[in-house]
C-alpha cells in the first residue's frame, strides 16, 4: 500500500513539512486485541521481580527434637515445632523467587505494536515533531511546549535520546514519559493518553515493525 503524509509542527506548533507513514503500520482496519492485550500480558509479566519466598519447614529457626511421645499422652502427634501446623512454623507450598518472563515472538510483538499504532492513529492520538530541540531544561517550560503543539492530558515523548533537555525537564512531570524511539511498547502507548515522535524516531520506528 502508498504511504500517505502526516503534518510534521516544531515545537512552536507551526507545520514544518509532512513525513511518509505506512498505512500498513498506522491505519490496519482490523485491529487484534486480542494481540494487544497479550502484549501488555507479557511486558508486564517480564518486568515483574519474582522475589516473593517464604520458608519450609525445613528453612525455618528451631529444633529438630521431637515435642512429644508418639503415644500415650492423648494428644496428636507432633514431630516437629516446625511444622506448618504450629505458629512459627514453615510455610507449605509458598512461593519461590522464580521468573515470570515467558516467550513472546518477535514477529507477534511487532504485530501488536502495529495494531497499537493504529488504534492511538485512529484516535487523534498521535503527533510528530520536526525534533525536540529544546532551549531549557525546565518542567515548566516543556509543559508550556506540550500544551501549544496540542498535549493536554499524559503524554509519551518519543525520540527523545539526543536531548537531555528534555529528558531532566520530564524527570519532574508523571505525567510525562519519554523514550528512545526502539523502545516503544504497547503497554506505554495504551497508558499515555497521546503519543508524540520526533520525525526521526517515527521513521525509525516505522522501519522496524513494518511488515
Amino acid at each position: 500500500m502508498a504511504a500517505f503524509q502526516h503534518p510534521v509542527v516544531n515545537l512552536e506548533n507551526k507545520q514544518v513539512g509532512t513525513v511518509d507513514l505506512l498505512p500498513e503500520v498506522f491505519k490496519l482496519e482490523d485491529v487484534n486485541q486480542h494481540l494487544i492485550w497479550e502484549a501488555v500480558r507479557h511486558f508486564l509479566a517480564k518486568r515483574r521481580q519474582g522475589t516473593a519466598k517464604t520458608k519450609d519447614r525445613w528453612e525455618v529457626r528451631g529444633s529438630g527434637k521431637k515435642l512429644l511421645k508418639q503415644k500415650g499422652t492423648g494428644r496428636a502427634r507432633v514431630g516437629s515445632v516446625r511444622s506448618p501446623l504450629w505458629r512459627h512454623g514453615g510455610t507449605t507450598h509458598g512461593p519461590d523467587p522464580r521468573n515470570h518472563d515467558y516467550a513472546f515472538p518477535k514477529k507477534a510483538r511487532r504485530a501488536a505494536l502495529r495494531n497499537a499504532l493504529s488504534v492511538k492513529f485512529a484516535k487523534g492520538q498521535v503527533l510528530v515533531v520536526e525534533n525536540w530541540e529544546v532551549e531549557t531544561h525546565k518542567t515548566k517550560a516543556l509543559a508550556g511546549t506540550l500544551g501549544r503543539i496540542g498535549v493536554t492530558g499524559s503524554a509519551l515523548l518519543v525520540g527523545t535520546e539526543a536531548s537531555e533537555k528534555v529528558q531532566l525537564a520530564a524527570a519532574n512531570n508523571i505525567k510525562v514519559k519519554t523514550i528512545e524511539s526502539l523502545g516503544v511498547n504497547v503497554f506505554d502507548l495504551l497508558k499515555f493518553d497521546q503519543v508524540v515522535f520526533s520525525r526521526e524516531a517515527v521513521l525509525a520506528l516505522q522501519e522496524v515493525v513494518k511488515p
